[in-house]
């Protein structure tokens, strides 16, 4: 369990790391909205990844039960 953990707080800092630059290109600084679009997919990913890692950890407690 606490793989999953791990990866939920790694996705909160990438989301607080993320935030300053929307912010800034909210503002109207385009290099800022680059670097927040590059983290976004950054996001997609890691949020793909953890979904993988909490299906992989039901898949393996409902094999032990049986």
């Amino acid at each position: 369990m606490s793989d999953i953990v791990d990866k939920w707080n790694e996705i909160k800092v990438l989301v607080e790391s993320i935030e300053l630059d929307v912010h800034k290109n909210a503002g109207g600084n385009a290099s800022a909205g680059v670097r927040a679009r590059r983290g976004l997919r950054m996001l997609k990913q890691e949020v793909g990844d953890l979904v993988k890692l909490t299906i992989e950890k039901d898949k393996e407690r409902k094999a032990s039960k049986d």
